[in-house]
């Protein structure tokens, strides 16, 4: 066989071998490398707090001008009930204030994303849930930073608010630590629904609503049924009195 022969049945074997790898290399071939999925961008970091100048340091209500009031939620007790609540509130086109003790967060920490995730602010009510009036100075610092840290893990931030556990109103030692964990106001209210007795769902509606007007702000809890029945009753009323439950950051800004 002539030294062209040779070559030109070379040359055809190898063409006849690029085909199936050219096809195994191709662009739609098993082994092409592909570019990594993007990964879902995180939440952006929840607002924190904030100071309001001219505002005392422990806030129980709002301008009395302002037709707007602030539901404030004691955050522990059933998840079931918690997510109840908020979405009466949202059915409602109600953005409320959630108080969460850290502790409870702890058991439950998909409920931050999902206040967040309504259009609600979230903010500190302590560790334990502890008499933080009674506390030594360590232990009261302790309750108010071991909270904020939770919920700066799970939220990017300490909260837009600290309320003092098992008392309406901080302690002037109780004040001072919170601005040291930083909060520069300590949230209190003006009206009490006394959910937590669990006086009945119409004890509930009454005590929200007898007293409550322009700025006010409303202890209510998560964890009790009588609030889940009372809430939708709560809602009506405030709208028949032209009063909108927004957050509390909204209710001390517009």
């Amino acid at each position: 066989m002539t030294t062209d022969r040779r070559g030109a049945l070379r040359a055809a074997a190898l063409l006849a071998l690029a085909g199936p790898l050219a096809t195994a290399c191709s662009a739609d071939g098993p082994d092409r490398a592909r570019a990594p999925e993007p990964r879902p961008s995180a939440p952006p970091p929840a607002p924190g707090p904030r100071r309001f100048p001219g505002l005392p340091a422990q806030i129980e209500h709002g301008p009395r001008n302002n037709p707007r009031v602030a539901l404030t939620f004691h955050g522990q007790g059933d998840p079931k009930i918690a997510r109840q609540l908020l979405t009466q509130a949202e059915k409602a086109g109600a953005r409320v204030t959630v108080l969460a003790v850290g502790s409870w967060l702890d058991r439950y920490p998909e409920l931050a994303r999902r206040i967040l995730d309504g259009g609600h602010e979230l903010g500190n009510h302590t560790l334990r849930h502890l008499d933080i009036n009674q506390l030594s100075e360590a232990e009261a610092f302790a309750e108010i930073t071991g909270c904020a840290d939770r919920l700066r893990r799970l939220t990017g931030s300490i909260g837009t608010w600290f309320r003092p556990s098992r008392t309406q109103h901080a302690s002037p030692l109780v004040q001072k630590l919170a601005r040291r964990a930083g909060y520069p106001h300590v949230l209190s209210y003006d009206t009490d629904s006394l959910d937590f007795t669990s006086p009945g769902a119409q004890a509930v509606v009454r005590n929200s609503t007898s007293t409550v007007r322009g700025g006010s702000v409303v202890s209510l809890h998560f964890g009790y049924a009588d609030t889940v029945a009372a809430l939708p009753a709560v809602l009506e009323e405030l709208a028949r009195r032209e009063l909108t439950a927004v957050t509390t950051t909204e209710l001390l800004t517009s």
